[in-house]
């Protein structure tokens, strides 16, 4: 029995090497939990966790520029399954939409044949989510449906488009970048392309500020002249074109929306970041670098926290979080406690050599935890860091680690991950006006980051590969598929192809590897030559090297100085001679077993041009004759020694061994080659022991040019020219074939392995060919420009069916016999380590575990057998609620929808369920109503808008407005700041900015009277009445704002949501009611607002259901799940709710209608249920007989209970 199976079917596969500066923009890590790199034309897919390959896309013809996962945020199930799906687009401007899992493409598509500037998968709205943004450029963006390759419009713009970046909050706002400024557009939809050309905003270059004067020290609490200079140089963003001097080079590198507070955009310059505030278009903060400072590259700005990671030019990556703007007590002046926002180094990583071809090109962040980074670097690399929590004292200001653990406080023996996302290492950001939590179990954390994974690709190219000896019945037990690649820079490197990886590094020679050839499965031969000297002559090295040790020795010891370059290396076929043949210096002959040199040939031998050795040899009768010999030893001695049988079988023993050893080591089997010298003549040399015969010699063959290459195997010789043609000999019949391939000069000839596999591999200069030689008949054909695009610099046969072929992309691939380059199945892969991925499964099996993770209700207690994931122990904890499984699972998925409502669900029925509990625990509870806001210390992330509590909301607004004011700088900001003071109410403050007109301003006599009429406000009935009439009219007359303005001074800012509404201000009405009504009209608007959501034209029912959570409306969020047929959530969701008691009052109206239709069994039952307030119901309804009958109330104590316990 075989004690391992050898898996002898090699997958397909490609190494891959360095990048090309077009693949600088093209990779993405997808809420899938995956990486997606563009190399050449191929995309490679990588596991972050184990940091290995797992897919090569091989379809574009062109240098990948683009890659793009598409999103999750959709419900999933088994007709909208988990799965692997990305974008790529190349630079001669053809887009190929992918499934990942199977290799293949789903569509096509192709508009110019100008690169492909940027994509993006549409994620808002529910009905498709197989839209597809692109720009092409120069100046256009396409909506492509990327499940069928349709067109479903085109817009043009003005300039040229160089990336673009949608509003997270509202997905009907987009900026591009172009070449001269920004242009923000407001009305992007899927079903039509945009109207107006947008608004367009020119950047002054920064460069002109005195900004650099002076570099701003690190945490410096005085303002500092850089400082001072920043406040004065405000204005960045104008409306006018600006001057060309101003212009010269305008060198923002990258804008991106903010996704962790709405509104907010930031723009790169390779020494600052700029933060904007969109309202104003004005920068409330700036990221400098000190003059020593390493450039920037990148940022990615974070949504979980306000944080922002930095990619700097020497491949640094850093963490800025944003300080909190909550005013120490110590300040000494209140004008310095909030200037602008400034962003903390918290933590970098480690910088990497930059060298003239190593240079770190792009960096991509977990989407779902936020809290990895995976740096590209050209050279192929890709380096892996998470990013840790240490617990330590730091002097900045303190960042805290949070209390709670997905979504719910810790319980007091709770296990946790402690490093699951950003959100769960590091508390919010404190807002001006909010105190700092006392909280015992918060400790103050410093954040650093650890490299976890590297992956390397191949060096840069010429490359020289050699498999190592095929698979035969002899070496089945212990074979491995290792090929063997020499390098530019003269080291080895050997990888096991059933795994892809690089099974051993070598550091052999000093200069460029010219070949190499195995004498064994665990050792090889391998030259190089160093460059030539003026007389032409080189230093040689000849190393044979040990797999196994690694060890290498000089092969042919001290010589190799000063002599003509070695042009090959032939081993023969039974590993026993090695013959070494120079350029201008006759051949070497050497023995391999014992490295000695068995002949140096004399000065007058041929040049040899190509050679071979002749498979075959008399081992087979050498071995039968020495057999017969040892028996006929063996009987003689045997009978001379019959006395003792001892001594007979010790004398065996004795003989069986010396026999070993000589079978091993005495043969010297006869062996021959072939050669040609210049004129095509045809030499055969016989080699046995040490002596060397010359045999026949054939004459040239008229047809064929200078022989290039021999080949021989079986019966079959195969010689190949300088023009191109091959020329077969049938050595039994004595026939001989030319033909003409007319592909130039043939570089190389290779037969492939396996007893009368008579398939032969060509190499030319422009590709290669597989040949039939027993048919004598082309097989398979590839050459540069007509099917590939790359050039080919070696070949060999890895198995009797597969090639193996370098190229000079840097890249190695491992092909069928037909040669057509194409991805694999992933499922067929053979990955060393487990790959946690749900989207590579089934998609029952994906939605099976999800459900098995999930709830198992049915055991009572939570087991896994699942075994590689990291989250396990926590899973199998008993004390996690439902709330935090579904949220860690939804993590644990990278489902974007899900994580998104778990997030909103659990933090609202946690906060409902307290605020009942305090109604129930107060005696006059009746007073507080539904809108009930939890304590402030647990409220939801800035990121979710609109879904915050509304204090919260109100004081990060105020927090806002505050900031803008510091930082305005012309009258159209001032009145902007005013307008917004308005509608919070501050109006003490609104007036002294109105007053601030200046006399010669046109609108100086308005802004007074205005100021005028905000202090005089009295809330007398017929002034009341006259602004309400003013405040509609000019509503009507379209100046919506003023209106709502003044509807907002006399208090009537439930009215102003409802205008606001009725002109499709949507997102304006529920700004203004999170900010200035009581939670009962403020809950009013909000589900109007709703209602909208969920009407089809506007089709978000998702972000309807989210906003009902804020409200606290479970009941209706149970009902929509059931109807838009999101079973599994729908039922979580419920249970959930039934164990916060949040759905109790469901059930006590149901008691009270069956009480009306005079079911007083029924109602009891259902009041039972209902909890405390039941109670009431149950003592209304047997009051009247003064004894409750029995069976009852037993059940009623008993469930409550148990809820309390729940």
């Amino acid at each position: 029995m075989i004690p391992y199976t050898v898996n002898i079917k090699l997958a397909a596969r490609t190494l891959t090497g360095t990048l090309n500066l077009q693949n600088k923009t093209a990779v993405d890590w997808g809420w899938q939990g995956l990486i997606a790199q563009g190399c050449h034309s191929s995309i490679l897919i990588i596991d972050p966790k184990t940091a290995q390959t797992i897919q090569v896309l091989e379809r574009h013809k062109a240098n990948v520029v683009k890659v793009k996962w598409s999103r999750e945020n959709y419900y999933h199930n088994l007709s909208s399954p988990y799965c692997l799906r990305l974008a790529s687009g190349d630079a001669s401007g053809k887009i190929v939409v992918w499934d990942v899992v199977s290799g293949t493409a789903h569509c096509e598509i192709q508009e110019h044949s100008k690169p492909i500037q940027d994509l993006e998968w549409l994620w808002n709205q529910d009905a498709s989510r197989d839209l597809l943004l692109a720009v092409h450029p120069p100046n256009y963006i396409v909506l492509w449906n990327g499940d069928t390759g349709t067109k479903l419009w085109k817009k043009s713009y003005a300039e040229n488009i160089l990336s673009f970046s949608f509003d997270p909050f509202d997905p009907s706002n987009m900026a591009l970048l172009t070449s001269e400024g920004i242009v923000f557009i407001t009305d992007f939809s899927h079903s039509k392309p945009p109207g107006s050309a947008g608004k367009k905003v020119y950047i002054a270059s920064p460069h002109a500020s005195p900004a650099h004067t002076k570099p701003a020290p690190a945490a410096a609490p005085a303002p500092t002249g850089a400082k001072k200079a920043l406040n004065k140089v405000k204005v960045l963003i104008t409306n006018e074109k600006p001057t060309a001097e101003a212009v010269t080079l305008n060198d923002c590198l990258q804008l991106s929306y903010l996704p962790s507070k709405r509104n907010h955009m930031l723009l790169l310059y390779p020494r600052e970041i700029l933060i904007l505030d969109l309202e104003l278009s004005q920068t409330v903060g700036v990221v400098a670098i000190e003059r020593s400072g390493v450039p920037f590259i990148q940022v990615i700005p974070c949504a979980q926290r306000d944080a922002l990671y930095c990619l700097h030019e020497n491949g640094c990556i850093t963490l800025r979080v944003c300080r909190s703007t909550a005013a120490p007590e110590e300040a000494a002046d209140p004008e310095q406690s909030v200037q602008e926002l400034v962003y903390d180094l918290r933590s970098q990583c480690d910088a990497i050599r930059v060298t003239k071809t190593v240079r770190p090109y792009r960096m991509v962040i977990c989407p779902v935890n936020e809290n990895s980074a995976a740096l590209m670097v050209s050279d192929g690399r890709v380096m892996l860091w998470e990013l840790k929590t240490v617990i330590s004292v730091s002097g900045l200001s303190p960042l805290y680690s949070p209390v709670s653990f997905c979504g719910a406080p810790l319980g007091p023996n709770q296990k946790r991950i402690q490093d699951l996302s950003l959100n769960s290492m590091i508390g919010q950001t404190l807002i001006a006006g909010e105190t700092p939590p006392q909280s015992s179990n918060q400790q103050e954390v410093q954040l650093k980051f650890l490299l976890t994974g590297l992956l390397s690709g191949l060096p840069l190219p010429p490359f020289a590969l050699r498999m190592c000896p095929p698979l035969t019945t002899k070496n089945i037990n212990h074979y491995q598929p290792l090929l063997a690649v020499g390098t530019s820079n003269g080291s080895v490197l050997v990888y096991n192809l059933t795994s892809g990886l690089l099974h051993k590094e070598l550091s052999v020679h000093s200069c460029e590897v010219r070949g190499i050839e195995w004498v064994s499965l665990t050792s090889f031969l391998s030259f190089a030559t160093s460059a030539p000297n003026n007389m032409g002559l080189v230093r040689n090295e000849l190393q044979h090297v040990d797999l196994p040790t690694g060890r290498c020795f000089a092969f042919r010891g001290e010589r190799g100085n000063d002599e003509p370059p070695i042009e090959m290396i032939k081993v023969s076929h039974l590993k026993q001679y090695l013959v070494v043949v120079f350029r201008d210096k006759p051949l070497e002959l050497w023995d391999i077993r014992t490295g000695t040199l068995l002949r140096e040939m004399a000065k007058n031998f041929p040049t040899v041009t190509a050679l071979e050795w002749s498979p075959s040899h008399n081992l087979k009768s050498l071995k039968k004759k020495q057999m017969a010999a040892r028996e006929a030893m063996a009987r003689q001695t045997v009978s001379d020694a019959e006395q003792s049988s001892v001594e007979s079988s010790v004398i065996s023993l004795l003989q069986d061994a010396e026999s070993k050893s000589e079978t091993s080591q005495a043969i010297s089997a006869r062996e021959h080659f072939v050669f040609t010298d210049t004129d095509g003549q045809v030499y055969h040399i016989t080699v046995e022991g040490n002596t060397v015969k010359d045999g026949a010699r054939i004459p040239p063959d008229g047809s064929m040019g200078s022989i290039a290459c021999i080949a021989w195997k079986g019966d079959t010789l195969v010689l190949g020219d300088v023009d191109g043609n091959l020329n077969f000999w049938d050595l039994k019949a004595r026939l001989s074939r030319g033909i003409p391939t007319h592909r130039g000069w043939v570089k190389k000839i290779r037969f492939a392995p396996g007893k009368g596999n008579q398939k032969l591999l060509v190499m030319y200069t422009d590709g290669a060919e597989v040949w039939d030689t027993k048919e004598v008949q082309m097989v398979s054909s590839m050459r540069i420009g007509r099917n590939v695009n790359y050039r080919i610099l070696d070949i060999d046969w890895c198995t009797s069916d597969k090639v193996v072929l370098a190229s000079d992309d840097g890249c190695i691939r491992v092909l069928e016999m037909a040669m057509k380059s194409a991805s694999y199945r992933m499922d067929e892969q053979d990955l060393t380590d487990p790959v946690w991925c749900p989207y590579l499964l089934l998609p029952r099996a994906a939605l099976t575990l999800k459900a098995f993770l999930l709830l198992q209700p049915w055991s009572g207690t939570f087991t896994m057998d699942i075994t590689q994931v990291d989250m396990k122990s926590v899973l199998q904890d008993p004390e996690l609620s439902l709330l935090q499984r579904c949220l860690l699972v939804s993590r644990l998925f990278g489902d974007e929808s899900d994580l998104n409502f778990w997030t909103v669900a659990s933090h609202y029925l946690q906060s409902f369920a307290q605020a009942r509990q305090l109604i129930v625990s107060t005696a006059e509870g009746q007073a507080q109503n539904e809108g009930t806001q939890p304590s402030p210390q647990n409220h939801l992330d800035i990121c979710h808008d609109v879904l915050c509590e509304s204090s919260y909301f109100q004081k990060f607004q105020l927090d806002r407005v505050h900031l803008q004011e510091v930082k305005r700088s012309s009258y159209e900001h001032t009145k902007k700041c005013a307008d917004q003071l308005l509608l919070l109410g501050q109006t003490d403050r609104a007036v002294q900015l109105l007053l601030e007109t200046s006399a010669d301003n046109s609108s100086y006599y308005c802004d007074s009277l205005k100021a005028c009429l905000v202090t005089t406000i009295t809330s007398s009935g017929p002034s009341q009445s006259t602004i309400k009439l003013v405040a509609t009219n000019m509503i009507a007359n379209g100046k919506l704002a003023e209106g709502v303005q003044l509807l907002c001074l006399i208090d009537k800012a439930a009215d102003a949501c409802r205008y606001l509404q009725t002109y499709g201000e949507w997102n304006r009405a529920a700004w203004l009611a999170k900010v200035r009504l009581n939670p009962a009209e403020s809950s009013d608007v909000l589900k109007r607002w709703a209602e909208h959501l969920c009407s089809p034209q506007v089709n978000q029912k998702s972000k309807a259901i989210l906003v009902l959570l804020s409200l606290g409306c479970f009941y209706k969020v149970g009902e929509m799940l059931h109807s838009m047929r999101h079973f599994d959530r729908a039922a979580l969701f419920i249970e959930a709710c039934l164990k916060y008691g949040v759905m109790e009052a469901a059930f006590l109206d149901y008691a009270r209608l069956l009480r009306s239709l005079g079911l007083r069994e029924g109602a009891a039952l259902w009041a039972s249920r209902a909890g405390s307030a039941g109670e009431q119901l149950m003592e209304e309804l047997f009051q009247g007989e003064g004894v409750t009958p029995e069976a009852i109330p037993a059940e009623e104590e008993v469930e409550p209970n148990k809820k309390s316990t729940e």
